[in-house]
């Protein structure tokens, strides 16, 4: 089979080319032999760029995925084989998905394959900070700690986007009962309205007009509306899918006021997370950098840091490379020039990402205290308007029912 390869020299070199070989497992073996590192590998022919999508629908859950490289370290501390510790807790596995993976990768390693190979060969099942965290520990002999170190990582990201998604929820709640209470008034209760009314010979009110004829609308084109907002939706997934639309669309996210910034406290902070802790499983900061632009959501940050290794590949320094960019924070930059000029520059990436974890729950327990009673306020408001609509004519009812 042919292969298209995307390899890292010792010296930080990055370089691409074909390669032939029975299997994608024996190909990266006989790589890293050479002391090359596998930043990409896929069959010549796989379709879609560089990630393979062959398991892009299917997910196995962070938490028992967390809790596998808990007892695997446990197990690895306890000094059982890497094979044996494998095959205990695939028998264990109650996820079938997560059972079929395990039980090919028990496979992959009890025939000689690297543990590192045998998760990459998974496809996009795993993330590539995982596989190159394991790579490193194989290499230094310390697999444990590397797992535990990912732990740990894994963790802090699931808790800052658990604490992000709360502070959201009841925001999200209250503007969804709002478009429910007024959908249900536009299309339940104005028609009642309107055929009382419709009594009467005598000419309503302007807003009640207006929203009686709101109302007709709505009900005349409803399946047409919902086909147009379906439409719409499909229209714009499909556009983001282009290439280079969502990075364009990541962009102007960073660009507007309130949810700008917020954003890019978030994407700072992934990423020095994960620079961290790549830096802190031995992988030198080119490769780092390489891998952990593959991890960082808003894509226009993403590619940023693509072009930040390129320059650090060349010679210049990381924390010279990102203020270059022009879109990485100020205090991200500063951060990391102490970090180059002291050489911890790992501490300094958890710290920094320590500091926009606590800004961004200041951030949004800021956005959720002015949002909630701004919603409640503006759906009092709304409704309230809307009624009052309805029953003007009931106040003017002496003028209504009277001669016209």
């Amino acid at each position: 089979m042919e292969f298209r390869c995307r390899l890292s020299t010792p010296g930080g070199e990055v370089t691409e080319g074909m390669y032939v070989a029975d299997s994608e497992a024996r190909l990266r073996h006989e790589l890293e032999q050479k002391g090359l590192c596998v930043l990409a590998l896929q069959p010549r022919h796989a379709i879609a760029g560089w990630a393979p999508r062959l398991r892009s629908r299917r997910s196995i859950p962070a938490r028992e995925f967390v809790v596998f490289n808990q007892e695997l370290a446990t197990l690895l501390k306890a000094g059982l084989p890497l094979v044996q510790s494998i095959d205990i807790l695939r028998m264990r596995m109650s996820n079938p998905l997560f059972k079929s993976v395990l039980d090919d990768i028990h496979e992959k390693v009890r025939a000689g394959t690297a543990l590192s190979d045998a998760f990459a060969s998974q496809g996009a099942l795993f993330p590539g900070i995982y596989t190159a965290s394991l790579m490193a520990g194989e290499k230094s002999g310390s697999l444990e700690n590397v797992l535990r170190r990912y732990v740990v990582y894994a963790k802090v990201i699931a808790g800052v986007r658990r604490r992000t998604l709360s502070a959201l929820i009841y925001p999200a709640v209250l503007l969804v009962l709002s478009l429910a209470v007024v959908s249900i008034i536009v299309v339940r209760v104005v028609p009642a309205f309107s055929d009382f009314y419709g009594q009467f010979n005598h000419e309503l009110p302007l807003v009640t007009r207006g929203i009686v004829a709101l109302s007709a609308f709505v009900r005349s084109q409803l399946l047409l509306l919902v086909l147009g907002i379906a439409a719409a939706g499909v229209s714009v997934n499909a556009w983001l899918r282009r290439p280079g639309q969502r990075e364009r669309f990541d962009r102007l996210i960073l660009r507007l006021p309130g949810i700008g910034p917020t954003a890019r406290k978030f994407a700072t902070s992934q990423l020095s997370r994960t620079l961290a802790t790549l830096l802190g499983g031995g992988i030198p900061l080119v490769n780092a950098i390489d891998i952990a632009s593959q991890s960082i959501g808003n894509r226009a940050m993403a590619a940023a840091m693509v072009t930040v290794g390129d320059r650090v590949r060349e010679g210049e320094s990381f924390s010279a490379a990102m203020a270059d960019r022009g879109i990485f924070p100020d205090v991200a930059i500063k951060m990391a020039e102490v970090g180059e000029a002291t050489g911890a520059l790992q501490e300094m990436l958890n710290s920094l990402a320590d500091f926009y974890d606590e800004e961004i729950e200041t951030d949004l327990g800021r956005f959720v205290t002015l949002v909630e009673p701004a919603l409640l306020v503006i759906m009092g408001l709304v409704v309230a308007g809307m009624l009052l609509a309805l029953y003007m004519p009931l106040f003017q009812l002496s003028s209504v029912v009277g001669p016209s």
